[in-house]
């Protein structure tokens, strides 16, 4: 029987307050949160706030940060942009806010590549938002793409991208500062880059002395122009292997140092199982729910600041769906939801990652020492096949603890998913879950407690402060 032991005398990172949040493309903000901002969809506000807790951030943007623009007179509207803000759409977004809790990044149109397009989106969202819900705007989107795909088509069908070939990335250096000199005196984020050998994360701080928060992307799957014997090709799994959580944030740990060189956060606010809006049969199964509970403590672990899990209705790594039926909102609670849940519970602002040893097993394991005092040990079977059993040796425990677990049919399940014992069912019109929670008393034998885990399950072993 594998022995993991936890040393709660020995800690690492700090989980800091706004680490959990959310991203939202801007048409999806409207189609999650409704259309009056007296009157945003409380089983949204409940569901986020469930997950991200006080003092959180919420990102809109995405790839429709260079689709949208304010409406500025006497100026055609850019080629590629579809969608248009307006007053009572910006207002939702900061009834939503409110709501929550939360303060916004907001995506600025940078692909547009003009100064008077970004700026007036600025002041729009100054305007009809308010600065104290802005934490940052971020200028663009994922920019090393820019030449690579069509931002726009011409009446004859041809598709013509945002830069020319060969665009690189001086010359987007060049362009960002450009536009950002448009942007008043609110803080700033970015690059917004995906593709980290595109970046020199070093050469674009030294150039932008006003940015308040270094902003990337990491997808560990990737759902288009990629082949099936990939290791990146959506399939459960590549998605449960260490370098679709651990790998993805090892990419970041340089990254990071860089930042904090600057006196700089890292945050990776556009994360989630599967890029390019595919992946069904990986990307909404119960694997993904195993898979984000362990990504978020490897971001964790390597010193990120922040996570932002994207999420939209027509995505197959939705976190949920919502609908408004007969003037009631209700949602559809999609697996991975329910492991971010988790994490949340786990991993509480303020919380310290503590020290895991282990002798051998599969079992992936970490541990936290919450605000409280209270230690939660959080266990992950990613054997898809076979049950472990694990003694988890707590130095200086002696009490009996709790055990709640994080278990569906199999990996490949869509419903069925349950942490301890609860569910939302087919939908939910409360977006809590209901009460009370199961758990099962552990009791010590001098410091251990025997945890046996199913295959493709997690657990949380919860021990009272001391």
């Amino acid at each position: 029987m594998s022995v993991v032991t936890v040393d709660p005398g020995v800690s690492g990172r700090t989980i800091p307050a706004g680490f959990l949040g959310l991203s939202f493309e801007y048409w999806a903000e409207a189609n999650y949160a409704g259309n009056d901002p007296r009157a945003v969809d409380p089983v949204l506000v409940r569901l986020i706030r469930s997950l991200v807790g006080q003092d959180a951030i919420l990102r809109i943007g995405g790839v429709t940060t260079d689709w949208t623009w304010w409406p500025v007179a006497g100026v055609p509207r850019p080629g590629g942009v579809n969608y248009t803000l307006t007053r009572r759409r910006l207002a939702v977004m900061g009834a939503l806010a409110s709501a929550v809790g939360a303060r916004l990044i907001l995506g600025l149109n940078l692909e547009a590549n003009s100064r008077v397009v970004a700026g007036a989106e600025e002041r729009a969202m100054l305007k009809f938002i308010g600065g104290r819900r802005i934490e940052a705007f971020e200028l663009g989107n994922e920019p090393e793409l820019y030449s690579s795909f069509a931002w726009y088509h011409t009446r004859a069908g041809t598709g013509l991208p945002g830069r020319r070939a060969g665009w690189n990335f001086a010359e987007f250096n060049r362009d960002f500062a450009r536009v950002a000199a448009a942007i008043g005196p609110a803080p700033l984020a970015g690059p917004t880059v995906g593709g980290l050998s595109w970046l020199n994360l070093g050469q674009f701080l030294a150039a932008e002395p006003r940015l308040a928060l270094v902003s990337l992307h990491r997808y560990p799957l990737f759902g288009c122009f990629n082949s099936p014997g990939s290791q990146t090709y959506p399939t459960i799994g590549n998605l449960m292997s260490e370098s679709a959580s651990g790998g993805l944030a090892d990419s970041l740990v340089r990254d990071v140092a860089i930042a904090r060189a600057h006196g700089l956060s890292l945050r990776n606010d556009e994360m989630n199982s599967v890029s390019c809006g595919n992946g069904y049969g990986t990307a909404n199964v119960f694997a993904s729910a195993l898979w984000a509970l362990d990504a978020l403590f490897q971001m964790a672990r390597v010193g990120v600041g922040g996570v932002n899990i994207h999420t939209a209705p027509v995505y197959p790594d939705r976190l949920f769906t919502v609908k408004r039926v007969k003037s009631r909102w209700q949602a559809m609670v999609a697996p991975e939801y329910y492991g971010l849940l988790m994490f949340a519970q786990a991993a509480p602002a303020g919380s310290d990652l503590l020290r895991v040893s282990r002798t051998r097993g599969e079992v992936r394991v970490w541990a936290t020492r919450a605000p409280g005092g209270q230690i939660h040990v959080v266990l992950i079977n990613d054997d898809t096949a076979h049950r472990h059993a694990l003694v988890v040796r707590v130095l200086g425990a002696s009490g009996t603890g709790t055990l709640e677990r994080l278990q569906a049919p199999s990996v490949h399940a869509t419903r069925g998913v349950t942490l301890g014992g609860r569910s939302f069912g087919a939908r939910t019109r409360t977006g809590v879950l209901p009460h009370p929670r199961d758990t099962v008393a552990v009791r010590s034998r001098g410091g251990d407690y025997v945890v046996r885990m199913p295959a493709g399950s997690a657990a949380m072993l919860t021990l009272a402060p001391r």
